[in-house]
């Protein structure tokens, strides 16, 4: 079966695909960064406009560079630019469990609410130094597997602040995350070892009101599948969108 975004990647070329954007490594608030800036994006720091955020998290012994290498972040993101399919944004990929042990002492370590509890000040730092829209109108926060689960925290600590986000294949462990965002997408694949814990969070979600969108996918806990959800994630969030899934 073909990938929404190998599908996209092919269209693309049709229409002439070209370099939308360029990624960065850079250190925010002492956090390993890959930063995704469209190719304007310098220039507008002279002339003060601004593009929409998406903080985008990579999952358990992952790093910042998952995105890129695994994900194909950037062959994703030309592709749908060249389709004018959705908004030109920057993507800001941290190390979201830095200094962590080399053993399943990282959960413990992922767990332990400090990457929530700085999150506010990574963010003033990152949206300081690039070319970000700091209103939480155009934010967005979105990280698979135990990045999902970073950003259900950082959702709930920081409530309010972020108008998208969504969570794939994400490890809930508890169920009594509360959000107010505007769109609160989760996907899963069928055969993911998540797919019970999730199930019995969305339940936690439908008894105590708060809404949300769910799609749920073909496959397990990979990368083919994280891959077609950011394609779908940054449709939703675009005002371009074709369709909502």
């Amino acid at each position: 079966m073909k990938r929404f975004f190998l599908l996209l990647a092919g269209l693309a070329m049709t229409v002439g695909l070209q370099a939308k954007g360029t990624v960065v490594k850079d250190t925010i608030n002492g956090v390993p960064c890959r930063v995704y800036v469209p190719v304007t994006g310098y220039g507008l720091q002279v002339t003060g406009e601004k593009y929409p955020v998406l903080y985008l998290q990579h999952g358990m012994w992952g790093n910042e560079h998952d995105w890129v290498e695994k994900g194909r972040l950037v062959q994703i993101l030309d592709s749908l630019l060249a389709l004018d399919a959705i908004n030109e944004r920057v993507i800001v990929m941290p190390d979201n469990c830095p200094g962590r042990p080399t053993s399943m002492e990282e959960k413990e370590n992922a767990t332990n609410g400090e990457w929530e509890a700085n999150f506010a000040a990574f963010m003033a730092e990152a949206e300081a130094k690039y070319p970000i829209d700091a209103n939480p109108e155009t934010r967005a926060i979105a990280g698979l597997s135990m990045g999902g689960y970073h950003t259900m925290r950082v959702a709930h600590v920081l409530d309010g602040q972020f108008a998208y986000v969504g969570m794939f294949s994400p490890a809930t462990f508890v169920h009594n995350y509360a959000h107010s965002a505007k769109v609160y997408w989760i996907a899963i694949g069928k055969d993911d070892f998540l797919y019970e814990s999730l199930t019995k969070y969305r339940k936690w979600l439908d008894d105590n009101g708060y809404p949300y969108t769910y799609y749920e996918s073909a496959g397990g806990h990979d990368w083919p599948n994280w891959q077609d959800y950011i394609v779908r994630f940054l449709q939703m969030i675009s005002d371009k969108q074709t369709e909502r899934n």
